[in-house]
């Protein structure tokens, strides 16, 4: 549905965005994660014909973004960061004009606003005017205006700014509700969004893809994560830690004079882990602790954007 090739801007010698390809298929959830001023809103941007790239191209349902083409204005939803909302506008009036410059008919657009207020929990507020509503409500407001029409591709940018935690979850209910039925872009730096709703993820850094994949293959790729925790000689057990897993490791002090190293591993570790039991035992420590964990998507995130950072 969306192909993205070597899509790059550069504002004069500073880049925003560089050599970006990534696909997302019909009725996925891509998740785009990134630190602030890693190239996300300007990503959308262009994605939604708002930014000419510098270079490479994006098609989305096999039209170029960059075409003005008619057809893909009406396929497509789009939410800026900053939601475009009339103040003096009722929501009641401003869902049914923004409905009309996207050329929803007459008959459907008393449909679409009972839809869209019903799934974003906005029916009390219809008759209220947008500069009475509170930022989280207005917030709301503007995501309720990207879906009037029934979009099959949403851009969403940051959907979740200015919501209290009970507003975030009813957005991400309706994101995930979305799943398989409309091809969703989400935006965000917020990690739990993505975890809870995203069938595939793409983090930048610095202007450039630093991982993508779904989140089981972010997993997979980045290795699990080894926790040792023991008590006894220090340099007994950093001896037996260079026997089976060499390198640096930074020993942690933790309670009642307990040691612990976190250790990342990809593969063949489940061997090692026996013998490195026995011989902690062996050498006269007492173990406390050995468990393997796949890593959170905040440790993959973290991993990355440090690789792209070093690359930048």
């Amino acid at each position: 549905m969306i192909e993205v090739s070597n899509l790059t801007k550069r504002y004069g010698p500073n880049r925003s965005v560089e050599d970006l390809s990534f696909a997302v298929g019909e009725g996925d959830i891509m998740g785009f994660l990134g630190p602030n001023g890693a190239g996300k809103s300007t990503t959308i941007r262009m994605l939604a014909g708002l930014s000419r790239p510098t270079a490479g191209n994006a098609t989305i349902a096999g039209f170029d973004v960059q075409s003005g083409n008619a057809e893909l204005r009406r396929l497509m939803g789009y939410l800026p960061e900053q939601g475009p909302l009339y103040l003096d506008m009722t929501l009641d009036s401003y869902l049914r004009f923004m409905a009309g410059i996207k050329g929803v008919s007459w008959r459907r657009t008393k449909m679409e606003m009972e839809r869209v207020t019903e799934m974003l929990n906005l029916k009390k507020e219809r008759r209220r005017l947008l500069r009475n509503l509170s930022k989280g409500t207005r917030q709301r407001a503007a995501i309720a205006n990207a879906l009037l029409g029934q979009p099959k591709v949403l851009l969403l940018d940051e959907p979740t700014s200015g919501l209290d935690p009970a507003q975030i979850n009813d957005v991400r209910e309706v994101v995930r509700s979305l799943e398989g039925k409309c091809t969703v872009i989400l935006s965000t730096h917020i990690l739990t969004e993505i975890e809870h709703t995203a069938t595939r993820i793409v983090i930048l850094s610095e202007g450039k893809i630093a991982a993508q994949g779904s989140a089981r293959e972010l997993k997979q790729a980045h290795g699990s994560v080894l926790t040792i925790t023991a008590r006894g000689d220090h340099e007994a057990f950093d001896n037996v830690l260079q026997r089976f897993l060499p390198g640096q490791h930074d020993i942690e002090s933790v309670d009642d004079g307990a040691m612990r190293v976190r250790h990342v591993y990809k593969d063949g570790i489940d061997d090692t882990r026996s013998h490195l039991a026995a011989a902690i035992i062996a050498n006269g420590l007492e173990l406390l602790e050995l468990r393997a964990d796949a890593p959170s998507l905040e440790e993959i995130f973290l991993r990355a954007i440090g690789k792209g950072r070093e690359a930048a």
